[in-house]
């Protein structure tokens, strides 16, 4: 992500369009504006245009919006509850966010949470459950951060430095899963950073990479004993603050390699529960981990507006090999 950059009071926020600069702006569909009130509010003093508010069934077509009407560079959508006009909308939003190569927010509630999410296949949002003004504000951040080319006007209100620190939380989240997942990929020699191209002739892993390679790949551990971790991982709440020992990613992985050894799907309402943090920051992790390759996203073949969540192959791998290592070494469980 890039960083905030800031010029000098009065200027609005921008982008460049060749040597021309334009306002960024949001767009905002949903029933009842005032649910999102705050977050319109710190997108204004940010300096963004925000856009009238429509009705999600705008989006369809022959309903005044289809595939007319530009959208803004973010565009947040309010859907707490669901019905088949609404998911069908959505479907045609994360269709047209993901063409325009704008950012979305979208707002719902813990029992549509699992439809919604269903829909939005394809922009990668940012999904707030029940979201409380500062979720709203690292989601804003979070989208500013990811438009190419915008620049802020600087304030010298709470919130503005509020937005710059949750965005930098942000960024030091997307650090560590980097982190996280970096010692399961295989760098070709001669490769330029962030490149990926087919291995030539030449390439030989590392001895360490050739053992790990020659060796079986160990069976799952049985589930039972990963469901007794996180029992009592959850023991700790009884006695200790919950944040004090908040892991969502590593809740996670354990959540699905349970799922995983007993052929069970989850869906990302069961799995932001695992998490054991708020839905909209456990959101915020499942995505940061789909996006670093350690899990994977699932369609329902069934019911094409379903998904799920599971561990990719390599993940589930790396989890065999850490239960194999810690039993070998006689370590506590």
């Amino acid at each position: 992500m890039a960083q905030l950059a800031y010029l000098h009071e009065g200027v609005e926020p921008a982008r460049m369009e060749g040597d021309a600069v334009l306002a960024l702006t949001l767009s905002l569909f949903g029933d009842d504006p005032r649910r999102l009130s705050h977050l319109t509010d710190d997108a204004r003093a940010a300096g963004l245009a925000v856009g009238k508010p429509q009705p999600l069934e705008w989006l369809l077509e022959g309903s005044g919006g289809g595939s007319g009407g530009a959208l803004g560079d973010v565009v947040v959508a309010d859907c707490p509850q669901v019905d088949g006009g609404k998911l069908a909308a959505l479907i045609r939003l994360d269709e047209r966010v993901a063409r325009a190569g704008a950012r979305l927010i979208v707002a719902t509630s813990a029992e549509a949470l699992d439809d919604v999410f269903g829909c939005l296949e394809r922009s990668r949002p940012q999904i707030l459950v029940g979201a409380q003004r500062a979720e709203g504000l690292v989601a804003l951040a979070a989208a500013l951060a990811q438009l190419p080319g915008r620049r802020l006007r600087e304030e010298g209100s709470e919130e503005r430095v509020m937005l710059l620190r949750l965005t930098e939380q942000v960024l030091q989240m997307a650090q560590k899963l980097d982190r996280l997942a970096g010692p399961m990929q295989y760098p070709v020699p001669g490769a330029e950073a962030g490149s990926l191209r087919a291995p030539d002739r030449t390439f030989r892993p590392a001895e360490d990479e050739r053992d790990f390679l020659r060796r079986p790949r160990p069976p799952l551990p049985d589930p039972r004993l990963v469901k007794r971790i996180i029992r009592d991982r959850r023991q700790r709440s009884k006695y200790f603050d919950d944040e004090l020992f908040a892991d969502p990613a590593w809740d996670i992985l354990l959540d699905l390699t349970a799922a995983r050894a007993e052929h069970r799907r989850v869906s990302v309402s069961s799995l932001c529960i695992a998490a054991g943090v708020p839905p909209t920051t456990a959101l915020r992790w499942i995505s940061q981990m789909v996006e670093s390759g350690l899990l994977e996203r699932t369609q329902d073949q069934e019911d094409k507006r379903r998904a799920f969540i599971a561990l990719t192959d390599r993940t589930a791998d790396a989890m065999a090999r850490y239960f194999e290592g810690i039993r070998g070494g006689g370590a506590p469980l």
